[in-house]
């Protein structure tokens, strides 16, 4: 059977003291991505064991195939989701990708109120800001659920998680726009402005080294 690469929850992802995102909600949500992180490596394990039994037109096969999109996207989201956030947060500096936003959306504070609509759309999802590396088009998209919708080629900039369970604990089940605020309030510009240099100069965004 051929190597599989062992995928590990990035634990240095994982934001501390947050503004109104207590660290009870990150640990409590924090279990979801792990257990995608532990699909994905069951997954990867059982495709290729079919494989080695030449057994790639059976059912179980065809099954486990189809959950492919949902466990890598729900691994790999939560990684950009968690790590966007942080204590530390500041306000987005003079750079490439605010002069961007700024010409799309005529301001950052007209981007903010776009995204947080984007995030208030009914239906479970994810609220994400996307560039287009071929015209450098930056939009903001709600992608129902996490393994649907996603545009081809497109790279993700900003990822908000609006599943009920990012925010249940602190502000309970009709608290996402408190929770969208809070947010909001969080985010690792840092990390989002080398995310978007990287895709406008051609470079793969790396989630963490290998």
């Amino acid at each position: 059977m051929s190597k599989i690469y062992q995928y590990q929850p990035r634990i240095e992802f994982k934001p501390k003291g947050l503004s109104d995102i207590s660290d009870l909600q990150i640990d409590d949500h924090w279990k979801l991505y792990e257990g995608y992180v532990k699909q994905v490596n069951a997954l990867n394990a059982e495709l290729a064991f079919l494989r080695s039994e030449k057994k790639t037109n059976s059912l179980a096969y065809a099954d486990r195939r189809r959950r492919y999109g949902f466990e890598y996207n729900g691994m790999v989201l939560h990684e950009f989701y968690f790590g966007n956030l942080t204590a530390d947060s500041t306000t987005l500096r003079q750079s490439a990708l605010r002069t961007n936003i700024e010409a799309t959306w005529g301001s950052v504070e007209a981007w903010r109120e776009d995204f947080a609509l984007c995030g208030l759309t009914r239906g479970v999802g994810w609220a994400i800001l996307y560039l287009d590396p071929v015209t450098k088009d930056l939009t903001n998209h709600f992608i129902r659920e996490h393994h649907e919708g996603h545009i081809s080629t497109f790279v993700p900039i900003l990822a908000m998680d609006v599943w009920e369970h990012a925010y249940m604990v602190d502000h309970h089940a009709d608290g996402r726009a408190t929770y969208i605020e809070a947010f909001l309030k969080n985010i690792n510009w840092e990390i989002n402005e080398k995310r978007y240099d990287d895709a406008c100069a051609g470079k793969q965004i790396f989630r963490f080294e290998v």
